[in-house]
């Protein structure tokens, strides 16, 4: 398995991993029933897009060319989350809106960048791993060259929205700690129902950050 920055000439196989593969499967996601499994959305594949603009994302790339996994991570700065969620507003597609909607509220109940005293995050936001290629460890090595490169471009912090119980795992294994959190049913309308009705193995959305020497 090789671990490679992913560059634009990718760009397409990595969105056809993510139809193949994240966008199906991720908890909130799937509560939402936002995507079929190797179709699209509009709104994922453009946050997918301009991630992979900041050009700080991996993918493993299998000896067949295949891409067997990727880590998508990009650049916040400070007001970003915010200038996100007025955009959101005008969007039309009530699923997505739930599920980031939930995402900016969590955030915006720590600013982080005044916390630790930072001008900007490494933020780690979507890591996917092909169902073929699980349990062979390829999510800890996305994490571990990402970290790498955050340290060598000068970052001070790196943060992750984790929606389950996997990413969770795998990212304080890697020294993450917990900031925030936000249990599930606990996340209601205002008729008192849980927004997203999220596979029980999935309990929480965790903002987990790591400072970096």
């Amino acid at each position: 398995m090789e671990y490679k920055l992913i560059t634009e000439d990718r760009y397409d196989d990595v969105i056809r991993h993510l139809r193949d593969n994240f966008f199906a499967d991720e908890p909130l996601n799937k509560a939402a029933g936002l995507c079929q499994r190797g179709f699209g959305n509009r709104d994922l594949e453009h946050h997918s897009l301009e991630t992979l603009e900041d050009n700080l994302s991996f993918m493993a790339v299998a000896d067949n060319n295949q891409i067997a996994g990727v880590i998508l991570n990009g650049i916040l700065r400070p007001g970003d989350i915010l200038t996100s969620q007025k955009k959101l507003e005008l969007n039309d597609d009530v699923k997505f809106k739930k599920i980031f909607q939930l995402l900016y509220t969590l955030n915006l109940k720590e600013d982080i960048f005044q916390r630790f005293n930072v001008d900007k995050a490494f933020d780690l936001r979507i890591l996917s791993v092909d169902g073929q290629y699980r349990g062979q460890g390829i999510a800890k090595h996305l994490v571990r060259h990402s970290e790498d490169l955050a340290k060598e471009y000068g970052y001070k912090i790196m943060k992750a929205d984790a929606t389950g119980i996997f990413s969770q795992k795998i990212l304080k294994s890697h020294g993450f700690e917990v900031l925030l959190e936000q249990y599930y049913d606990k996340y209601v309308d205002e008729f008192g129902q849980p927004v997203l009705s999220v596979e029980s193995i999935h309990i929480k959305l965790q903002l987990l950050y790591k400072l970096l020497d």
